[in-house]
């Protein structure tokens, strides 16, 4: 077993789903993953332990790096991402596929296929397609359907040498980002509250941080925040404080505090409010976050 901690802003949404995505991937790649939020120093941080000898943050990092982008399609003769230069693959099962099938290739499942110590590992994306009563938590929207496969494989080429000399803090690691999951809000705007769109302008660049969004997609496949009765711009999502024993929590039990369960652990509450940075009911980015409550 080895353990691991990065720097995290507990007020960036993205940022905390994309340590429930470590927690995701370690458990899926490496076995034995358990993680925690540790706020009691100077600055918040997130802890993993999991089954591997090295950090296990640098290692799915490197996993990463070397890893192939596909996507997974029921019907590639009608749903395929190949115009966007992304290859699709048949799901494992001929009769099995891991969502509802889609109406466009925009939400099909990602595939990520690389390899651990000489070994084949693979970790499957799929939240964005959820049709359970679960909030699928998609932000993100596109011309000509942009799909997500597209969107990870762009945030991933964009750092996959980068990786692994930022693995002490990967949510730091920023670069030029025309297009995201729309996760990280330092990378988003409202024109409106903004008073100009970059887009206008080709001198202005935006600048994004790829790997809160890729392991914020990761994370999201078993956690979601809650949305409020209010309205569809508001999401509540909490995280889980070590106490002085320093024992990690199993995967479990940070999924169901991200969504407000009450289990009786230290525990901080966030309200994070959206906003429409276009067209009203398509792409939402995240304008503000509060702290509700604090244990």
């Amino acid at each position: 077993m080895a353990r691991g901690c990065i720097p995290v802003d507990l007020f960036n949404p993205g940022q905390v789903f994309a340590c429930l995505g470590f927690l995701e991937a370690a458990d899926q790649l490496l076995g034995d993953a358990s993680g925690g939020f540790d706020w009691r120093g100077d600055e918040p941080c997130f802890r993993l332990s999991a089954s591997c000898d090295d950090d296990p943050f640098d290692t799915i990092l490197r996993f990463l790096s070397g890893c192939q982008v596909n996507s997974i399609s029921p019907d590639q003769n009608r749903l395929t991402t190949a115009k966007w230069d992304v290859e699709s693959e048949e799901p494992d099962e001929k009769d099995v596929f891991p969502i509802s099938p889609p109406d466009s290739p925009a939400t099909l499942p990602v595939r990520l296929t690389g390899k651990l110590n000489a070994t084949g590992a693979r970790l499957e994306i799929d939240h964005w397609g959820d049709s359970t009563q679960r909030d699928n938590v998609k932000f993100w929207a596109g011309a000509g359907g942009y799909p997500g496969a597209a969107l990870f494989r762009d945030a991933l080429n964009a750092v996959r040498d980068q990786l692994v000399s930022h693995a002490h803090a990967p949510f730091a690691l920023s670069c030029p980002q025309s297009s995201s999951f729309r996760l990280d809000w330092r990378r988003d705007y409202i024109p409106l509250t903004a008073g100009f769109s970059p887009n206008l302008h080709g001198d202005v660049t935006m600048v994004g941080f790829p790997v809160v969004e890729m392991l914020a997609v990761i994370g999201l496949s078993h956690a979601r925040p809650r949305k409020t009765e209010r309205n569809k711009l508001e999401y509540r999502y909490s995280v889980l404080g070590l106490s002085g024993t320093d024992e990690l929590y199993d995967p479990i039990f940070l999924r169901a505090a991200l969504g407000g369960a009450d289990l009786g652990f230290p525990r901080r509450d966030f309200l994070m409010q959206l906003g429409w940075p276009g067209q009203e009911n398509q792409a939402r980015c995240i304008t503000d976050v509060i702290e509700e409550t604090s244990a």
